[in-house]
Formats: structure tokens, C-alpha cells, sequence
């Protein structure tokens, strides 16, 4: 790794991609998959708005998950992309903290929604004749809100922390975006403190609702198994199945990431399982959400033939 020194307060992000034509291919990779989740989540939310048959509780969460992919993803890649194509690493320190703390909202806003899209499903299945009541409109709505709020509290924190200690010399972030526990190996103090805060959030924001998540589904695949529908028992298999598949792919590399000790991180490690929860997951959703699900693909038959006609 370079030696990057320097006087100004700017810092220095070495990137995902080597400077070779393995980079290049890696960074054509990474914008296409890029602009798929871009593509991905807009439709989503667009068909979601137009079609009347998707204004359930359970798509208005949807519809939520894909905007805060949305800004997940373009919070991280333009950067990176621009740091790649024009040589120009250094991101400014106030730039970095901006970044940080978008991250960090968004990632637990994502957790905790997708703990509210599990509730959802749990609701829907095992206590069907409550759900309007349950998961109401407003129910949703803070929902989403607490997701917001408690992202914000919990960004607020880290990134005031990391803006107000002390750097060395070197300011070069062996990462591709403004990763908090990353910018600390840069500090000139002891962060044990720190590194308990990390250990605490990560347990609150990702542990605790994956658990609840485990435990939601464990209840609904029970419930299934009793169905005497065997379209139903299907049906919910599908939608089951589709959540944890996303919920693993997320919860996952973010857990492992964040909980081990510092003493057994790699920078190398760290970045290629931030590409799972950072580019990744914000592009596979829209496809899993859409391509497994029926109802989507209904609504899609749908707005795509009143498009038709209105042009006819």
C-alpha cells in the first residue's frame, strides 16, 4: 500500500479497485450493477405508485425499502467511480463525514424496515383477521419514521464521534467509501471507547432485529406447516423464502464485519464483504422482490397495457 501523507485535512481513499485491467473489469462490473439498482428500485417504486392493487401495507414498505436502497447505493458508488476514473482519491473532511453518516442512517433504516416488512409477513400469516388493524396505513408510517429516526440517533453519534478525535499524519483510508471503524485505524488516541459503541449499535441494529427476524419466521413457517391449502402453504413459502434470502444476504457480512475485534480485521476482508451490504443487496432486491413475486409481475402486465393503450 502507498504511503499517503499530507498537511491538509483532506482524507485519502484507496479504493475497491487495483490499478490494472482486473480493476477496470471490477469497475465496469460495479457501475452496471449500479445503474441495475438504480433502474431496479425507480421501477419498483413507479409501479408501486401507479398500480392501485399494490397500495397494501405491505408494498408502502416495499416501496420504502427501495428508496432508501436508492440513496444507499448512490451514496457510495458515484464517489468511488469518480475516485477511479479521474485519480483523484481524496475526499474532503467534511465530505467524509456527509458520507458517513448517510451511510450509516441508511443501513439502519434498512435494518430495522426490513424487522417491520418481517412483522408484516408475520401478521399476514399467523393472525390474518387482525392484520388491518395491526398494519395499518398509520402503523406503517411510523414504522418507517422510527426506522429514519433511530438511522439518524445512531449516524448522529458515530460520525460526531469520528469528526472529533485526533489524526495522525496519514490520511489514507484503506477503503472505498468513509467507513467509520476504518477512518479510526488513522487515529492517534486509544477508540476502545469507541469500539464498544460499535459493539453495542451493531448488537441493537442488526443482532436484535435479526433475531426477531429468526424468531418472526420461525412462527410463520410453524403456522404454514398446518395450513390445509397447498396453494397457500406455496405461497407463503415463496414470500418467506424471499425475505430471508434477503435478509441473510444484508444482516450477514454486516454482522461479521462489525463484530469481530480489531485485532482480526482485514482492510482486504472488510471491503469485499462491504460490496454484499453496500452495491449488492441494493441490487438484488428489486430483482427478488419482483421476479418471485406474482403480484409484482401482475402489476407490471398491468401499468405496461394502460401505458399501451394511452399511446393507441
Amino acid at each position: 500500500m502507498e504511503n499517503y501523507t499530507q498537511t491538509s485535512t483532506d482524507f485519502i481513499l484507496l479504493g475497491l479497485f487495483p490499478p490494472s485491467k482486473i480493476g477496470m473489469f471490477l469497475f465496469i462490473l460495479i457501475v452496471l450493477i449500479f445503474l441495475m439498482a438504480l433502474f431496479g428500485n425507480l421501477s419498483m417504486i413507479l409501479l408501486i405508485y401507479l398500480d392501485t392493487q399494490l397500495h397494501t401495507p405491505m408494498y408502502f414498505l416495499l416501496s420504502q425499502l427501495s428508496f432508501i436502497d436508492l440513496n444507499y447505493i448512490s451514496t457510495i458508488v458515484p464517489k468511488m467511480a469518480s475516485n477511479f476514473l479521474f485519480g483523484n482519491k481524496s475526499i474532503s473532511f467534511i465530505g467524509c463525514g456527509v458520507q458517513s453518516f448517510f451511510f450509516l442512517t441508511l443501513a439502519v433504516a434498512e435494518a430495522l424496515l426490513l424487522t417491520s416488512m418481517a412483522y408484516d409477513r408475520y401478521v399476514a400469516i399467523c393472525f390474518p383477521l387482525h392484520y388491518p388493524i395491526r398494519i395499518s396505513r398509520r402503523v406503517c408510517v411510523l414504522m418507517i419514521m422510527g426506522s429514519w429516526i433511530m438511522g439518524s440517533i445512531n449516524s448522529c453519534a458515530h460520525t460526531t464521534y469520528a469528526l472529533h478525535i485526533p489524526y495522525c499524519k496519514s490520511r489514507a483510508i484503506n477503503h472505498f467509501f468513509c467507513d467509520v471503524p476504518a477512518m479510526l485505524t488513522l487515529a492517534c488516541m486509544d477508540t476502545w471507547v469507541y469500539e464498544y459503541t460499535v459493539f453495542v449499535s451493531t448488537t441493537l441494529f442488526l443482532v436484535l432485529p435479526f433475531i426477531i427476524i429468526a424468531c418472526s419466521y420461525g412462527r410463520v413457517l410453524l403456522a404454514v406447516f398446518h395450513m390445509n391449502s397447498a396453494e397457500g402453504r406455496k405461497k407463503a413459502y415463496s414470500t418467506c423464502s424471499t425475505h430471508l434470502t434477503v435478509v441473510t444476504f444484508y444482516y450477514a457480512p454486516f454482522v461479521y464485519t462489525y463484530l469481530r475485534p480489531r485485532s482480526h480485521r482485514s482492510p482486504t476482508e472488510d471491503k469485499a464483504l462491504a460490496v454484499f451490504y453496500t452495491i449488492l443487496t441494493p441490487m438484488l432486491n428489486p430483482v427478488i422482490y419482483s421476479l418471485r413475486n406474482k403480484e409484482v409481475m401482475e402489476a407490471l402486465r398491468r401499468v405496461t397495457q394502460r401505458i399501451y393503450f394511452v399511446k393507441m
